[in-house]
């Protein structure tokens, strides 16, 4: 099995060498198909561009082949790298990042029930060390600790998709046309 705390800890100051704040590292896919998983964001736009991907990329990658030369591979299996802004229903991972969207509706995994639930769908309502409150609406406010959390993700809502405004949709609707015998090649 994969250490993630290794991982996180060789990757961490190479994204922030770059500025950036590491969100999550994750290796998913299993045996069949097994992808380490790093999401990054620019503490000032909560956002990566795919060249602030490609930069984080690139150097998680030659800091992994630094290790794997010096006898130490992390990752003794071959795997794929997967770099990426945490998107709009983004995983909650840090404490700060409950105090950071308060307000935003969120669904909270929890290791144990509490009160007979498992999962918490509501608005985050606040932080206080390292206890954080939820609003479940009709439901009530509960409060739970951070150690309790299994997993947790902000939830799609028009609200959440208005504060996450993309940084810029300069060139999202142009592409780039193939020369025609790439698009030869592309056919076979």
């Amino acid at each position: 099995m994969t250490d993630t705390a290794l991982l996180t800890a060789l990757i961490e100051p190479e994204a922030k060498a770059l500025g950036f704040d590491l969100v999550r590292v994750k290796m998913t896919g299993g045996k069949s198909d097994p992808t380490l998983q790093v999401m990054a964001e620019r503490p000032d736009t909560r956002q990566l561009t795919i060249d602030d991907c490609s930069a984080l990329s690139h150097r998680i990658s030659d800091r992994l082949d630094e290790e794997e030369a010096a006898g130490r591979d992390p990752i003794p299996e071959a795997y794929r790298l997967e770099v990426s802004s945490p998107g709009i229903d983004r995983p909650l991972t840090r404490l700060r990042d409950y105090a950071d969207w308060q307000g935003h509706e969120a669904r909270i995994r929890l290791h144990e029930p509490q009160d007979g639930r498992k999962q918490l769908t509501g608005d985050l309502a606040g932080v206080e060390n390292d206890r954080i409150t939820v609003d479940l609406g009709s439901h009530g406010q509960v409060t739970i600790g951070f150690d309790q959390i299994d997993h947790a993700k902000l939830t799609m809502t028009d609200r959440l998709i208005a504060a996450t405004a993309p940084l810029s949709t300069e060139g999202a609707d142009e592409f780039e046309e193939l020369p025609e015998d790439a698009q030869a090649e592309d056919n076979h």
